[in-house]
């Protein structure tokens, strides 16, 4: 039976969930491009301005775009930064049919992490501030999706039979997702954009993880 309070929760968040959603889908060219350049458009007012910046007239004047032009698709700014944090992911997402074909675990952990810095450094400003976005109530459920993809793809990896053997692959490949994105998180945080020393440290905790895991089983 739901709580006054968890009732008042679920609503909130239902309300939050339409606030992101974009208003209408494009299904023209000339429609899909006015879209790409909004939400580019988005991306640099955030990167710019940070969120006290962020608003959608600014994002209108950055585009060329009337607001009306813009509130056909997007009803609010979190619905821009709604389609931001899709854009900015769908790289990484990518990476799942190429870890798809690996054989070797720790070629396929490498490439995964590898995958997490590109998107961190590509342009950090706009990574920092979405990682920022993306702690949200408001974004939970596409973060978790987001999320719940990469774990998928990881566990492939640790049931790779050069893999370490693990009592809960399950677990373990959250714990990789969890760990990889906090360490290049912290790095973003931190404006360390040293690509290679970065891969080595996260590298090491994950194997470490791993090997001290392995040695329970």
């Amino acid at each position: 039976m739901l709580t006054e309070g968890t009732r008042i929760v679920t609503v909130r968040k239902r309300v939050a969930t339409k606030s992101v959603a974009p208003r209408k889908v494009p299904r023209q060219r000339r429609a899909e491009s006015t879209v790409t350049v909004i939400v580019e458009a988005a991306a640099r007012i955030l990167e710019i301005n940070g969120f006290e910046g962020f608003n959608t007239n600014a994002v209108a004047g950055k585009a060329g775009v009337s607001i009306g032009s813009l509130y056909q698709y997007f009803r609010s700014k979190e619905a821009l930064l709604s389609a931001l944090i899709a854009r900015e992911a769908a790289p990484l997402l990518k990476i799942e049919t190429e870890l798809a074909d690996m054989k070797s675990s720790r070629a396929a952990i490498r490439c995964y992490i590898e995958a997490g810095i590109a998107y961190q450094m590509r342009r950090p400003q706009l990574a920092r501030l979405i990682d920022i976005a993306e702690k949200t109530d408001m974004f939970s459920d596409q973060v978790m999706g987001t999320v719940t993809r990469l774990r998928t793809a990881v566990q492939r990896i640790l049931e790779l039979p050069d893999a370490p053997t693990l009592s809960d692959k399950t677990v373990a490949a959250a714990d990789v997702v969890a760990l990889t994105r906090s360490l290049i998180d912290a790095a973003g945080e931190r404006r360390d954009d040293d690509h290679n020393r970065l891969l080595r440290r996260v590298e090491g905790a994950i194997w470490g993880y791993l090997e001290s895991e392995s040695m329970d089983v």
